[in-house]
């Protein structure tokens, strides 16, 4: 079953890319996973997974080359109405796009390391900015919380001041529109549709249970290279 869910997972992903080259325009393909749908389980679970990548994170795309080929055809017919209405099923769909490609790979099993806390400079940096990668955790997961409706809640480095901030944005924000110069660590999805199978709607034990799969390697790799 592992083995078939996965292969399902790449199978979408080829088709996608094949619909890419036949239209001729630029646009965007589901990201395969690195991990089978069940390796995060108990943390997540297996079909919350399956339906979150395949379906949720999949409609996203699909709609986002929607807008990209509407946008592609209005703007070259000059009708800017057109373009200016779209702007929006863009900023939404693509930021599904975007928020979801950074998720995947902020989860890792824990055979693969998934949960092991950061070290180097990246856990020098918590330590500084929070004190402990306790109270960073504590804090985000309060933000996470409190986020009213759907969105997410990062954890970013601000390249420009050299610095470890948490955000929240709303429905498929995604992070750069809290500003251009922050580069996203950790984001966390707090749609309903990432835990709501599993944990219903208490937000906060699934927040408190994601960090045991969280991916600190790559999220050490991404600020070793914004900070070297």
């Amino acid at each position: 079953m592992a083995l078939r869910t996965l292969a399902t997972a790449k199978t979408l992903g080829a088709i996608s890319r094949f619909q890419q080259h036949v239209r001729g325009l630029q646009t965007f393909t589901l990201p395969d996973l690195s991990y089978d749908y069940g390796a995060l389980e108990p943390a997540i679970s297996g079909e919350i997974m399956q339906l979150h990548h395949q379906k949720h994170h999949q409609t996203y795309i699909t709609n986002y080359n929607k807008a990209i080929e509407q946008l592609d055809d209005a703007i070259t017919k000059g009708d800017a109405s057109t373009a200016v209405k779209l702007q929006s099923a863009i900023k939404f769909n693509g930021g599904g796009h975007v928020n979801h490609s950074i998720f995947w790979k902020n989860l890792a099993p824990t055979s693969e390391g998934g949960g092991e806390p950061p070290h180097g400079s990246l856990g020098s940096a918590i330590n500084q900015s929070f004190s402990s990668v306790e109270k960073l955790i504590a804090k985000m997961n309060a933000e996470g919380a409190a986020v009213q409706g759907s969105g997410w809640v990062w954890l970013a480095v601000d390249k420009e001041l050299k610095r470890l901030v948490v955000e929240t944005t709303s429905n498929q924000d995604p992070l750069v529109t809290k500003g251009p110069s922050l580069v996203p660590l950790i984001g966390i999805d707090v749609w309903e549709h990432a835990y709501y199978l599993q944990y219903k709607n208490v937000r906060p034990d699934y927040l408190k249970n994601i960090w045991k799969v969280i991916n600190w390697k790559y999220a050490s790799e991404v600020y070793e290279k914004e900070c070297p």
